[in-house]
């Protein structure tokens, strides 16, 4: 916690609008945990709206573990992403409570009980093959409060499958869409829907598809007004996106 943020929430105290029990949950929270391998940002969610998330990849089981139990014992929720397998299958040995999401590569620990999710988005992919990013982005939008609708499968290729769709993505309060490919059906949905866009680029395609770089390209050169392009497979960044323009106007 920075000096100006601690004189404000002494202020708050001393002026009755903070309880005092609140002001002490937050500094407490405010102090990073310490590992040898990690510093973990406690105070986050009280800055941010959100708590820290673990980035699996070059981290090993027990580093994971280690930093799942200083998230839970700071009382958040834990979202970690992109674990493989074997490593899903060793944390789970060590905490049997934490959730293994397999589509989606990512593990979650509930702690306390849940809010009730509020308005709605749909992730929506091209193909099969794009679904692994598509459910990070689903799974991550479901674990900041939002109520998710998956449609999956619905490429440019056979267009009537998107078009069966068109009436429940007009009601959403945000879109997630992930394409690989020549990745033009963020461009479509957009001509379709009046809520925001969040286009997702995956490395999935034929020949030189650039590991997903043709697909980024087309979407951050679409005609389409009101799309938001992510990075290559970055279901998860996509997913905070649409998770936060979802709760604009609505009671947290």
């Amino acid at each position: 916690m920075l000096e100006s943020e601690l004189e404000a929430l002494l202020a708050n105290v001393a002026s009755g609008h903070t309880a005092p029990a609140d002001a002490a949950r937050w500094i407490e929270q405010a102090q990073d945990r310490v590992h040898g391998f990690a510093r973990i940002d406690t105070d986050r969610p009280r800055r941010t709206g959100m708590p820290e998330v673990i980035f699996c990849p070059g981290k090993t089981a027990a580093q994971i573990i280690e930093i799942i139990r200083s998230i839970r014992d700071a009382g958040q929720p834990v979202l970690a992403t992109r674990v493989e397998d074997e490593v899903a299958r060793a944390v789970k040995a060590a905490a049997p409570d934490v959730v293994h999401h397999e589509r989606a590569r990512a593990l979650t620990l509930a702690v306390g009980p849940r809010a009730e999710p509020v308005g709605s988005i749909a992730v929506v992919s091209a193909g099969t093959a794009d679904i692994p990013v598509a459910e990070e982005a689903a799974l991550t939008a479901e674990w900041m409060g939002a109520n998710v609708v998956r449609i999956f499968d619905v490429g440019v290729a056979g267009l009537h499958r998107l078009l069966h769709h068109v009436p429940v993505l007009r009601e959403q309060r945000a879109l997630v869409v992930v394409a690989g490919m020549e990745g033009a059906l963020p461009s479509v949905v957009a001509g379709l829907v009046s809520c925001p866009v969040v286009a997702v680029p995956t490395s999935v395609g034929y020949g030189v598809h650039l590991g997903g770089v043709a697909a980024l390209l087309a979407m951050l050169n679409s005609c389409a007004p009101g799309i938001s392009v992510v990075n290559v497979d970055n279901g998860f960044g996509a997913g905070v996106a649409a998770s936060r323009i979802n709760r604009v106007g609505l009671s947290p």
